[in-house]
């Protein structure tokens, strides 16, 4: 039992309850076919919102990881359904007017206002699409479902298909508008499936206005939006992966450092009101809105990327857990069976968590109302908790980078490691080891 866990459970019984057809109303709706009598919800996911249908990605990828550390069929069932019904709508395009293989929940209009620089209703169209493909993949992945493959494999297409056709100068003019981490999935497409045309479509991703300073060690990151640009760099990194181009590394090193070492309050979150300040100026900017908490997600997510390819630098895994500890687990409200979470951590004095509006207190999500951003990357926080306690090098060698009650199994070498601990508030663990195994082999403790 712990606090860890008890996160883990809250958004898993969040997980079991939600109703999957209530999250498909956009889909369906927007696709032309019937929305199964269901209500539409509300906040993010409302009928008018802009970028409505970003969440159902979220939900994807959280059902598809509750089933990998569990077994919840649950979760299970209710991805592959999500996935059978984005099918649906997907071979409904030609009634809908379509092209082939688009997935989404408001029209492919505005991908043509986006491509012609006229886009003007608050839409962000190419975020959506990366928490979709990103859903799909990791139910592929996770859960074995060739459909997801399938459908995934045609919305790729089509975002090749359309940005394919567009100039050097008007992709980087599409790139002024936030785009999540498209090149980060699909490179983890091309990963996955070996077919380098993902990796080139990824690469037209690479925003050279954020990419160019970071390659030149230049912080040029006041004034940007700060959950715009770190999808971007774990993109690079795994672009690095795939390519093995050094710059990406560069970028993506350079980035963390500038990040953490000048743009990061205490609690190992950044940003006030959504936005990067001037380095080593954030004592200034103790609000109602700082640390957004999609901002410290995707930082833990770049920081476990690092750590894969400089597995000796300790500070990596010190910066993990100190946001890990003091930004996501308090990110959840704790009284809450479904495990609701805060959108801004208040680091302004008396500030407090699920108090005030919706932004700028933090108050906290609900089952229906609310779908922000921070409240779908909590619901793959949360379920992916366990990530980053345990590395092996493929070979004789474990690594313990953070200090949890856990149970690993490293079926590779016979082995068992069951850590017991009270940390923080103690300051020692317990590593117990059992199994059989021939040989030798290490653990190293950060």
């Amino acid at each position: 039992d712990s606090r860890w866990l008890d996160n883990q459970n809250r958004t898993r019984s969040y997980l079991r309850f939600v109703d999957v057809d209530r999250l498909l109303y956009n889909f369906r709706a927007n696709h032309g076919l019937s929305v199964n009598g269901a209500a539409a919800a509300g906040g993010w996911e409302a009928p008018d919102f802009p970028f409505r249908s970003h969440v159902q990605g979220h939900f994807l990828t959280a059902w598809a990881q509750v089933y990998a550390v569990t077994g919840d069929t649950v979760c299970r069932d209710k991805a592959l359904y999500m996935v059978a019904e984005l099918a649906k709508c997907q071979a409904n395009n030609g009634a809908a007017g379509f092209g082939a293989g688009y997935l989404c929940g408001y029209p492919e209009s505005d991908f043509d206002a986006l491509e012609s620089g006229t886009l003007t209703n608050g839409n962000v169209p190419y975020y959506t699409i990366h928490k979709t493909l990103t859903g799909l993949l990791d139910v592929w992945r996770h859960l074995g479902s060739v459909q997801a493959r399938d459908v995934l494999l045609a919305l790729a297409g089509w975002v090749d298909r359309r940005t394919g056709r567009l100039s050097t100068a008007r992709m980087q003019a599409v790139l002024g508008t936030e785009f999540g981490g498209m090149n980060a999935v699909l490179t983890d497409l091309c990963q996955q499936t070996g077919d380098t045309r993902w990796l080139a479509v990824a690469q037209r991703f690479d925003h050279a206005t954020v990419f160019d300073p970071l390659t030149a060690g230049q912080d040029r990151l006041a004034g940007l939006h700060a959950n715009t640009q770190v999808p971007k760099w774990i993109g690079a990194v795994r672009e690095y992966k795939a390519s093995g181009t050094t710059r990406y590394r560069d970028i993506a090193a350079n980035a963390w450092r500038m990040c953490v070492t000048t743009h990061t309050y205490a609690i190992g979150g950044n940003s006030q009101a959504e936005h990067f300040r001037a380095p080593n100026a954030i004592a200034a900017h103790l609000a109602n809105d700082t640390c957004e908490s999609c901002n410290t997600v995707n930082m833990l997510t770049l920081t476990r990327e690092l750590f894969a390819l400089t597995p000796d630098r300790a500070e990596l895994f010190d910066y993990y857990e100190q946001a890990w500890l003091n930004h996501m687990i308090g990110q959840q409200n704790p009284a809450d069976p479904h495990g609701h979470v805060t959108y801004f951590t208040p680091l302004k004095p008396g500030g407090r968590r699920g108090v005030g509006p919706a932004w700028g207190g933090g108050t906290w999500s609900t089952d229906y109302t609310t779908f922000w951003c921070c409240q779908g990357t909590g619901l793959e926080m949360h379920t992916r908790l366990m990530d980053s306690v345990y590395f092996h090098d493929g070979g004789t060698t474990l690594t313990v980078n953070l200090f949890v009650p856990s149970v690993l199994t490293w079926a590779e070498r016979g082995i068992t490691v069951n850590q017991t601990t009270s940390y923080p508030e103690s300051e020692t663990t317990a590593l117990r080891v059992s199994g059989h195994v021939g040989g030798t082999w290490a653990m190293r403790i950060r």
